[in-house]
């Protein structure tokens, strides 16, 4: 299996037999994450760990993957608490991918999901793995396809990424993901008025969520709206009819819909070749994103002094940035 370790921190032994192929999995690629996240700008490292998970997965066709994403204060945390609860009931294992979001000042990041997930966080089969956005298009980690690869090998077949909020950049975790699932507040008027259409369009299921005490009525009539809503966006790849349930994840009421609605997505997904085709998009879009962050990577290596400089020519305004773009692409 493959152990990580300070003097060889990737090493392949003997393939496992049947019986202890699942633990040796879960141990290799558990490491393997923990070393990533350390080393993730080591490009070899990197590719070891990648190489891990190859070797132990191949096509990971069994496993689920669904983004969480939502308004600020829809209680996706909370959500995601109460619905792995009901993942674990249903045998399955549990990976949250949670990104926290990052300071536009001081660029640091509470990373508290793991706190606000405290009984899902002490079971054997759940890992959690807070991450700060740190600028990341739609508050997507950089690395977390990588981890949820990595996840996937480790035998987890049930993974959720959360997301920091909504917006027009969230489309990155579309690429992510098989399931979208939006969060939304019962309130429907001016929160729908809030939401880009893009987010709307892409969601696989909106679950009204604190659909709970006094707000049971209005998460009712919110419900309804964004069900008219959805019957106005063109039919999906995956042909999915998309649907609108009401939830409550404090009264834990409404989530066993909520999973019947993306067994039933993966089931068709599957039976029409979607759930393949979709992955294979996915894995073209990421090679594309992952050759231009590596040509990016490469141009401006030894380019350093020369892009402080016109930087600070810039912000001076002795030189026009067009200018400055000329001079740095210039041999």
């Amino acid at each position: 299996m493959s152990i990580c370790g300070q003097e060889n921190e990737c090493q392949t032994r003997t393939r496992p037999d049947t019986r202890k192929r699942e633990s040796a999995l879960a141990q290799a690629a558990s490491s393997a994450v923990s070393c990533f996240l350390l080393f993730g700008r080591d490009r070899g490292r990197r590719a070891r760990y990648l190489r891990a998970s190859d070797y132990f997965g191949g096509k990971y066709q069994a496993c689920r993957s669904a983004a969480i994403t939502g308004v600020p204060g829809v209680g996706k945390s909370t959500f995601i608490e109460s619905f792995g609860k009901l993942l674990l009931k249903a045998g399955h294992k549990v990976a949250v991918l949670a990104v926290d979001p990052s300071s536009q000042i001081s660029h640091g990041s509470i990373l508290g999901d793991k706190t606000r997930m405290g009984e899902l966080s002490v079971h054997p089969d759940v890992f959690i793995r807070p991450s700060p956005a740190s600028g990341s298009l739609g508050g997507v980690a950089a690395k977390t396809r990588e981890l949820i690869l990595l996840c996937e090998a480790a035998g987890y077949d049930f993974i959720l990424v959360e997301t920091v909020g909504v917006g027009q950049s969230e489309v990155a975790v579309y690429q992510l993901t098989d399931f979208f699932l939006l969060l939304l507040l019962p309130g429907a008027g001016d929160e729908l008025q809030g939401i880009k259409r893009g987010v709307v369009e892409m969601a696989d299921l909106i679950a009204v969520n604190k659909a709970d005490d006094d707000r049971k009525l209005a998460a009712q009539k919110a419900r309804a709206a964004y069900q008219q809503a959805l019957h106005l966006f063109p039919p999906k790849p995956s042909k999915w009819t998309a649907q609108a349930l009401t939830c409550s994840a404090v009264e834990r009421t409404g989530l066993s819909e909520i999973l019947a609605q993306i067994k039933a997505f993966r089931q068709q997904a599957g039976d029409n070749d979607y759930f393949q085709s979709n992955r294979q998009q996915q894995a073209l879009h990421w090679f594309e994103q992952q050759l231009q962050q590596r040509i990016l990577e490469d141009f401006f290596t030894g380019k350093k002094d020369q892009l402080e400089q016109l930087k600070a020519a810039v912000q001076t305004g002795t030189i026009s940035p067009q200018a400055a773009v000329d001079q740095l692409f210039s041999k």
